[in-house]
């Protein structure tokens, strides 16, 4: 039997055990995590330098604090989500119990990503121990450093059985798909997400995708350009470029190229120094072979700001790049790097148009101070979500589901959405085995009359809210129409 066979026959055996379904054991698990991220902060970032050059403030700023946040909303509502949810009855049933009841789903595979290795895969464990699951979690092996220190701490602060840390490459990434899941959660790029997707499907395994795409960013010219571009480059540039919702690539009327091309340039100043290579709130690209993945896209571009690298240090400077073709390299795949194209459009028709010829994106982008116009492509375009006038924040709201659509991904998470894509809701109706002369109608022979009957007590909606408010007028009305209905 394989390790990785053995992880995941542990947690079914300890998910077996019931042990993690009690709210209280759910709590104390949540609790105990969010100790891990207070009190293990250096070695979270000590690894995070080591593999991504990350400082000591983006450590938090980007990757743990939203962590500590999503931890104290499960625990604040954890008792509110996982209770029995009502829904509209008919009148055939206002006299039953009907509701939704969240269950656990079983065992959930986890499949981090490199690029921030503890938000993206720490944050659907969250979800997966709110709902009272077993987790296996599999952190990505490009942030090799990270990958470590998760598996040595993750089993001091939590149950060991029930969320197993199992760590490798391809190899052991593939073992774990052989095995049957109850859901996998995967985050990553979409060719990987089709074998994941392949791999779960020989189990019938329910998937969440969260993958990428290339997201658009479009610059009215009319809007506040200064403001823009400050907020793009900073959107852009973190995390050397590494980031799914980053803007991909900006699209805007060409009068306006050259003025965001010289924002961009002093924003950059600004936020790297003259030398981002020396700056420590400047990244590096995770390895050597991304770097050259990255580098060649600049093939054929003409090269506004920046262009320079060093393959040894994997440093990219943060590139702009202008007047770039639809049929460039830089245009064919997500970038995941500190690039950004920029090309331009005559109109917004024109700019919607090439939004839509292309794979729905994880994320939109307008800037622009026309509500109508924001409006316009909500309605006109699909992506997994839309930001106006900055970028990358909606990952930090909780209410909001994230998630992709088409090749972008499938499913959403953060906050109840995670709760809710981890668990069973499960259709529940009880009822009494007495007032069976209302059953007459259901049961043969069937007449014109009863269908009459079925018709009204079955399409007539009740309103839960106003039925309490009215419970007592509820209540005669349903037993007169049953006397009626007996008596004919």
């Amino acid at each position: 039997m394989s390790r990785e066979q053995k992880a995941v026959d542990r947690a079914r055996k300890a998910f077996s055990t019931g042990r993690s379904k009690p709210l209280e054991y759910r709590l104390q698990q949540l609790k105990s995590l969010r100790r891990l991220f207070v009190e293990r902060q250096k070695d979270i970032a000590d690894a995070m330098m080591k593999d991504l050059r990350k400082s000591e403030f983006s450590t938090p700023l980007y990757e743990t604090m939203g962590l500590e946040g999503e931890i104290d909303l499960a625990v604040s509502h954890l008792k509110e989500w996982a209770a029995p949810r009502p829904v509209a009855k008919n009148l055939m049933t206002i006299s039953d119990q009907v509701y939704v009841q969240p269950e656990p789903l079983g065992v959930v595979l986890i499949i981090g990503a490199w690029n921030y290795p503890w938000a993206v895969t720490i944050q659907p464990l969250i979800g997966a121990m709110a709902a009272g699951n077993a987790a296996v979690v599999k952190p990505s092996e490009v942030s090799a450093h990270t990958a470590k220190v998760m598996e040595e701490l993750l089993p001091l602060y939590v149950d060991k059985e029930l969320y197993p840390v199992v760590t490798g490459g391809v190899a052991e990434t593939q073992e774990l798909l052989k095995q049957r899941f109850d859901h996998i959660f995967y985050t990553g790029n979409s060719v990987v997400g089709k074998v994941v997707m392949e791999a779960a499907s020989r189990h019938l395994t329910p998937v969440t995708l969260e993958l990428g795409g290339k997201s658009p960013c479009y610059i009215d010219k009319n809007c506040n350009i200064s403001i823009a571009c400050r907020r793009i480059a900073w959107g852009k540039f973190t995390n050397c470029g590494q980031t799914c919702i980053a803007p991909d690539y900006i699209l805007c009327d060409p009068s306006i190229q050259d003025l965001v091309v010289e924002e961009i340039r002093q924003n950059v100043k600004e936020f790297y120094t003259e030398n981002p290579k020396t700056c420590p709130d400047y990244g590096r690209i995770v390895n050597q072979r991304h770097y050259r993945r990255v580098m060649s896209m600049l093939d054929g571009c003409t090269v506004a700001v920046g262009g320079d690298g060093d393959e040894s240090d994997c440093y990219i400077a943060p590139t702009v790049l202008c007047d770039v073709k639809p049929d460039a390299k830089v245009m064919q795949e997500e970038i995941f790097g500190p690039l950004l194209p920029i090309l331009t459009v005559g109109s917004v028709d024109k700019a919607i148009d090439f939004i839509n010829q292309r794979e729905k994106p994880l994320a939109l982008y307008i800037y622009s101070h026309d509500s109508k116009l924001i409006k316009r492509f909500i309605s006109e375009t699909s992506s997994g979500g839309v930001v106006a006038n900055d970028c990358l924040v909606q990952f930090s709201v909780s209410a909001l589901p994230f998630g992709g659509v088409g090749n972008s991904g499938m499913g959403a998470y953060h906050g109840k959405h995670t709760f809710d894509q981890l668990s069973h809701l499960r259709g529940c109706l009880i009822k009494q085995l007495k007032m069976e002369g209302v059953n007459k109608l259901r049961y043969p022979p069937h007449t014109a009359k009863k269908l009459g009957w079925a018709r009204f007590l079955i399409l007539k909606q009740v309103d839960l809210g106003q039925m309490k408010l009215n419970l007592t007028l509820w209540h005669n009305l349903f037993n007169n129409t049953l006397k009626l209905y007996i008596l004919m």
